[in-house]
């Protein structure tokens, strides 16, 4: 049997050896051989420091960075240069910088210098401050990692020493213990498991803190003792640093020139911890900032908000502006000079200097005017915007609703500069497992050879169900996923399993332990930490009682002759290999909490149960193979449609749960049963880590007399859902998962006693092959068989075809295939998941040949994934199914109502889902995303030109049932399809990933874009999740929408990032997807309070607040714009310099500030209720270019008010210049204040503080500016002018006059708005004032104008592609689905 594998790995040393002569003869010296590999570019070689490395070590350690990290961008010296260098990089600053130091120009000098600095240095130290102190703190934290302590080998000691991270080097040995962090990236060499198992908790990378496994490198996990660093003789080269936490490619060269491949389970990453491993020992390969962690550690990533742009775009405007104002001034006083035929007095040379010409004068005025009007270019408002993104996202966070009590998480607000585009979101990108659904498989059917067994009783069960806190202690024993002790059932003959099942035995059956639990529970402890996807409604499965009985008949006779003519004999082949691949065709890990990792895990050969001479020689055998194959993959992604390619399997923490009252008790029980030797006792599991014996009807009566103890309980800890259900799904028929170690599992099945596989591969799951398989050599048969389990849009293909089965069977197979099919159609309308199960048997010649191919694969650097992929694909072939099964995955809670919500607040939603297209349609139906009345168009072709092709009849058709759909008709949800700004019928669209490839070609993009607007839903089965980033970066890219991408997994980190908004869900599927996200939700219906309500106020508070910042800035500079038409356009002032800079700087700063943090326009029960209302700044109607100059007329208009009011009043008297000043400035401080009370739509007492304070601030600064100093400046004396307007009774009415004519118009305006024609949020507003009774009525009526408007706006429209020709504008979209109103200013 072993002579053609032999053979293999004789052909393959041969060419490694062949390969390696060429590559690097060994003549060649050590330093030729790096330059070869550095030639390559991609490769490292790496070798220790140790013995006859000494030379070529000192060589090349040169060339790669030690351990020693530093985050931090500034130093004492360089702290000052590099931070003014960065700030002047935005352009605000430059702009101010430039005036600071044209006012140092004397011919155009405006201001005091100091003054004029004054702005600018305070912006400027302020974020230096803030800058310095973060940077402070990372250089803290740099300095305490560099200064942890490791153990390192010392050459010269010849031991391991204490030494700092900083020290340690590529190719030094480090030693570390249990709980210790890995200091650097580091081949693993040696475990103190005795299976070559490290445990390693990664939260740090990827925020999972279940455990997972990392791998001895082959052929160093057999050793006896630890490694000896002195003894190592090898080398190891690898690919050269890069990011990918996914990969790990490179190989160990010893020194006969023998290979080994390395794989991601051989490297240990910087940051993670050592958990429940006594000692490891590794070679660095990657240090400090060439470490992955460090390589992914690129920092917060910045987007800008749509508000931002916009903002950029005003203030260009605003520049524009101010260039304007100064070309009118310069001008006017050319003008203004010319008229004088004399030298006027006021411009009298000093002696030796000639006469400025007025062109030259009018030049130097011009830039005067620039430094005079600085102020209307806002410096402040980006400060202030930063300040009301925090108190936004301080009172999101606080929001007590998105508190999640089963989870005890809230949300996370991981952006914090987009939060008003939360009210602008026009499409939602969801994924669907995890994201709609609770990500809870729950196993509900299965095909076997063509036959179903519908688990009615199971679905009984699920029907009743409810939770119980995960705090109790019967939930606790649920967690653990443990085998139940099933010794009634046992005990009963084959007749009982054929009797109607009452609750208790259901409750055994299923595999609880309550009772259990109470017996022990005294001395039992909870399990540390959560294990995922361990609920008890996932865990409990009630067998069907038809497969049940067929269970009985499984022996190991009735196995061994199921290749008989026998149909019965057959059927149970493929009952045994259908639960047999449940149970082992995944990376489940087993762990049993009454017992530590390494004492369950003993080695391979002290616990197989040797009976005969036989039995050794086929151990030896085993062995063999072993270890000439491969060492398998331990950890895969589980092969679910929706989940990617990933080699980690997560562990459980250990559980010290003593299922007896000792460890030493058990074992001795354990021990004695291995002693006994009656035929009775031949079933009983014989290692201490098995459960509970499993024997077949046949031996029922020779057992029931048995009285077990129970054993140690099982804790089943899974990467994903859908491995777990199958699994306790397994268990729930006594096929029991026992044991996982990396070169066998442990199974055990009922009526054949503990089967122990030899694991030789695990192919895992991929987005390609959307699949997984693992080989193994069958205990009982001793073939190699392979186990896949996968998509069966894949699978079927991949089945035998009839020249490949004799005639019988053909016949029989194709049946099954047809039979299965029709189960799996049947699965996925029902809304389960679904996966095919099927196996192949392979002879040793056929597997040595796949395994030389294999070998070269894994020792491959250069494209081993496309290497590994066509092994995979060349192994998985000519399959024979065994069957099906469907999952389900109920909704999450409130996803209907949310989604319903959404769609009428205008937002389209889009499903992006890997399952098959029956089961999207059923789960979108669920949801509402699709109503029934819907006409659902498929989009399924095999061609570009096809799909063209029907895209175009799509259109069409769509085209002719909106022409002859009448008002009168029903339109189906028509609140729901206000987001469809074309059809008259309701539509939905649903197309899968072949198809996605062809219309997301440049050519076809348009075209599908244009269908897509057409359809109320779309719904993307079995897409990539490079297909869902591409849609996302599509739509958003060509229709110019606002995005936002929601989803669960590391699958949908792609997508995440490409939308404008990221949203994670924080589930079971680990933590990728909200790192990468924006904001982190625990559940989908939050979505809905987070946009309509949070969203809302969000946008519409930061609007008001900039466009209050323009208005204020450029009312108050128009003041002194109006003044140089009174003094020759000369760029003078009436107000002293301190005033006009602190004006804007102290006095008016603050209540924007609190304007645009709690301004509150509409309730949030009122946005809950009426989610249309979400469309007024979905369209940005708050902040319309029409709204921007509006704005800015109405600043004009309040300051020709403020000017000249007051000039008028004191025409022709003897006033003096800053009297004159003081009296505008102050009736300019009250016009401003009480137009943002004006504004403000929730007027609180701390906005009246705040008003009140702003005022007050500002008299008593003013009189105590006035009393202490006589002259401030050269040319100005403000002394005791304050005082002497305070007792002037004309200063108070001018005040008062000047207000009420300023603010008259804007007030009548919104006076007659919210009476004649009031604005959507107005009429919200007024709901407030309701009492409950009127409220509900209101908001009744408001709901049915809408259908009306709706209705009579799509019999009026034919639906053009609004979004790509710009026909209708965005107010008309928006007026037609909202009651009749104009929109307000």
């Amino acid at each position: 049997m072993a002579d053609p594998i032999r053979w293999a790995r004789y052909r393959w040393q041969r060419l490694i050896s062949t390969e390696g002569r060429e590559g690097s003869s060994p003549s060649n010296s050590s330093n030729k051989c790096h330059q070869s590999s550095k030639a390559i570019g991609k490769h490292r070689i790496v070798i220790p420091c140790l013995g006859h490395f000494k030379e070529e070590y000192e060589k090349v350690s040169k060339l790669y960075m030690n351990n020693k990290i530093q985050t931090t961008k500034y130093t004492l010296l360089n702290f000052l240069p590099r931070n003014l260098f960065e700030q002047f990089h935005r352009v605000a600053n430059l702009y101010f910088l430039f005036l600071v130091v044209l006012n140092w120009v004397p011919l155009v000098e405006a201001f005091q210098k100091e003054i004029t600095m004054l702005p600018l240095v305070a912006v400027l130290t302020i974020i230096a401050v803030k800058d310095g102190l973060e940077d402070y703190s990372k250089y803290k934290m740099d300095k305490k990692i560099n200064n942890l302590l490791t153990k390192v080998y010392s050459r010269k000691e010849k031991k391991y020493i204490d030494e700092c991270w900083k020290n340690v080097n590529v190719g030094d040995f480090i030693r570390l213990s249990r709980n210790e962090i890995i200091p650097a990236d580091m081949v693993l060499l040696y475990s103190s498991d005795l299976n070559g198992i490290c445990y390693i908790e990664t939260a740090s990378l990827d925020g999972e803190t279940n455990l997972k496994q990392r791998q001895v490198v082959r052929g160093y996990s057999e050793q006896v003792s630890e490694i000896d660093p002195e003894k190592f003789s090898s080398r190891i080269e690898c690919e050269s640093p890069n990011n990918d936490l996914g990969h790990f490619r490179g190989f160990v060269e010893h020194s006969n020139k023998d290979r080994v491949g390395l794989i991601k389970e051989n490297l240990l990453l910087r940051g993670c911890t050592v958990r429940n491993t006594e000692a490891v020992v590794g070679i660095v390969v990657y240090a400090g900032h060439e470490t992955k962690a460090m390589l992914n550690n690129t920092g917060p990533h910045y987007k800008r908000s749509k508000l931002e742009r916009k903002v950029n775009t005003d203030i260009l405007w605003c520049v524009l502006l101010l260039i304007l104002m100064c070309l009118t001034g310069a001008i006017g006083h050319g003008i203004w000079l010319s008229r004088y035929s004399e030298v006027p007095f006021f411009t009298i040379p000093e002696p030796g200097r000639k006469l400025i010409p007025p062109a030259l004068a009018a030049f130097n005025v011009f830039w005067t005017m620039i430094i005079l009007l600085q102020v209307l270019i806002p410096i402040s408002l980006y400060v202030s915007i930063e300040i009301v993104k925090l108190g936004q996202i301080y009172l999101i966070q606080n929001d007590i609703d998105f508190y999640h009590e089963t989870t005890d998480s809230t949300i996370q607000c991981r952006a914090l500069n987009i939060a008003e585009d939360l009210g602008q979101i026009q499409y939602i990108f969801s994924d669907k497992t995890g994201t709609l659904t609770e990500n809870k498989m729950v196993f509900r059917r299965c095909s076997i050879a063509g036959q179903e067994y519908c688990h009615e009783e199971n679905a009984k069960r699920l029907e009743s169900y409810q939770e119980v806190d995960s705090e109790d202690e019967d939930s606790a024993d649920h967690q653990c996923g443990s085998s139940m002790h099933m010794s009634k059932w046992q005990g009963h003959d084959c007749r009982a399993v054929n009797e109607p099942l009452n609750r208790k035995s259901l409750s055994l059956l299923s595999g609880s332990h309550s009772a259990l639990g109470r017996e022990d529970g005294g001395r039992d402890a909870p399990c540390s930490g959560h294990v995922a996807f361990s609920s008890p409604i996932e865990t409990d499965v009630v067998p069907d009682t038809q497969l049940l009985k067929k269970f009985s008949q499984i022996s190991s006779h009735s196995y061994d002759q199921s290749e008989a003519s026998s149909k019965l004999s057959l059927e149970t082949m493929y009952i045994t290999d259908f639960f047999l691949a449940l149970a082992i065709c995944n990376t489940v890990v087993v762990s049993v909490p009454s017992q530590p990792h390494q004492k369950m895990r003993l080695s391979s050969l002290g616990r197989m149960p040797i009976k005969s001479l036989e039995e050794i020689r086929q151990m030896f055998q085993r062995l063999s193979v072993r270890r000439l194959s491969s060492s398998p993959l331990p950890s895969v992604k589980e092969s679910s449609s929706e989940s990617p390619s990933s080699f980690v399997s997560k562990l459980s923490v250990f559980r010290m749960k003593m299922a007896s009252p000792a460890l030493d008790e058990a074992a001795q029980r354990a021990a004695e049963l291995h002693n006994m030797d009656s035929p009775e006792n031949s079933q009983v599991p014989q290692e201490l880590d098995m459960v509970n014996v499993a024997v077949g009807c046949e031996h029922n009566s020779a057992t029931s007399s048995i009285e077990l103890s129970p054993l140690p309980k099982l804790c089943y800890e899974a990467e994903s859902p859908d491995e777990a259900a199958l699994v306790h799904a397994a268990r729930a028929y006594r096929c029991i998962l026992q044991s996982r170690t990396p070169d066998q599992v442990t199974v055990d099945f009922p009526g054949l006693g503990s089967l122990k596989f030899q694991l030789l591969h695990i192919l895992p799951f991929d987005s390609v092959r959307k699949r997984m398989s693992v080989v193994v050599r069958h205990p009982v048969s001793n073939k190699v068989v392979v186990y896949t389990k996968g998509a069966d849009s894949v699978m079927m293909d991949l089945l035998r075809t009839a020249s490949e089965v004799d005639t019988n069977n053909s016949e029989m197979e194709q049946k099954i295939k047809e039979r299965t099919q029709k189960h799996l159609d049947d699965y996925a309308r029902r809304g389960l998941r679904t996966l095919c199960i099927a196996k192949k048997a392979m002879s040793d010649a056929e597997y040595a040949e796949w395994l030389n191919h294999h070998f070269s694969a894994e020792t491959s650097i250069d494209n081993r994934e496309e290497l590994l992929l066509e092994s995979a694909i060349r192994l998985e072939t000519e399959l024979t199914l065994l069957g099906a099964t469907g999952i389900e995955d109920r909704l999450q809670e409130g996803v209907s109502d949310t989604i319903q919500a959404l769609r009428k607040a205008g937002i389209k939603i889009w499903m992006l889902t890997g399952d098959k297209r029956e089961t999207a349609v059923n789960i979108a139906y669920a949801c509402k995303l699709l109503e029934p009345d819907d006409i659902i168009f498929t989009l399924e072709s095999q061609n570009k030109d096809a799909c063209a092709s029907m895209m175009s009849k799509i259109l069409e058709g769509i085209q002719k049932n909106a022409s002859k759909k009448q008002p009168g008709q029903k339109l189906g949800n028509v609140s729901a399809s206000l987001s469809t700004q074309s059809p008259g019928f309701s539509a939905g669209l649903v197309i899968d990933g072949w198809t996605l490839e062809h219309v997301l070609h440049d050519s076809l993009q348009n075209v599908f874009l244009e269908l897509t607007e057409k359809c109320r839903a779309v719904v993307c089965c079995r897409a990539t999740p490079l297909q869902k980033s591409v849609l996302v970066r599509l739509v958003r890219s060509k229709l110019k929408a606002m995005t936002l991408a929601v989803g669960d997994g590391a699958n949908d980190v792609s997508m995440i990032q490409v939308a404008d908004t990221g949203v994670g869900i924080s589930g079971q599927e680990g933590m990728q997807a909200v790192m990468a996200s924006d904001f982190a939700v625990c559940q989908f219906r939050h979505l809905k309070k987070l946009l309509l309500v949070h969203g809302h106020w969000c946008y519409t508070r930061l609007t008001n607040m900039v466009l209050y910042f323009f208005y204020k800035n450029v009312a108050y500079v128009n003041l002194l714009f109006w003044y140089q038409f009174f003094c020759g356009f000369s760029g003078t002032s009436m107000t002293d310099y301190w005033i006009l800079i602190l004006f804007n700087l102290l006095f008016t700063s603050v209540p924007p500030i609190i304007y645009g943090v709690l301004d509150k326009d509409v309730s949030a029960e009122v946005l809950l209720q009426l989610p249309q209302l979400y469309m007024m700044s979905q369209k940005s109607l708050a902040y319309l270019p029409s709204t921007f100059w509006i704005t800015l007329l109405d600043a004009f208009y309040q300051s020709i008010v403020c000017f000249f009011v007051p000039y008028f009043t004191y025409y022709g008297s003897d006033i003096d210049i800053f009297s004159f000043g003081n009296l505008i400035n102050t009736a300019a401080l009250f016009i401003i204040l009480f137009h943002l009370l004006i504004e403000c739509k929730s007027v609180t007492w701390i906005h009246t503080v705040v008003v009140v304070g702003s005022i007050l601030f500002y008299f008593v600064f003013t009189l105590a500016f006035g009393a202490t100093c006589k002259t401030h400046n050269p040319s100005s004396n403000p002394y005791w002018i304050m005082e002497q307007h305070m007792t002037d009774p004309v200063f108070y009415l001018v005040c008062l006059l000047t207000t009420c004519v300023a603010l008259l118009p804007r007030y009548l305006l919104r006076v007659l708005q919210g009476t004649l024609f009031p604005s959507q949020v107005l009429r919200a507003k007024h709901l407030d004032r309701l009492t409950p009774k009127e409220q509900r009525e209101a908001i009744k009526r408001w709901r049915d104008d809408c259908v009306v408007n709706c209705r009579v706006e799509l019999h009026a429209t034919s639906g053009s592609f609004s979004s790509v020709t710009g026909a209708v504008s965005e107010e008309e979209s928006v007026a037609s689905v909202l009651p009749t109103s104009k929109t307000p200013l």
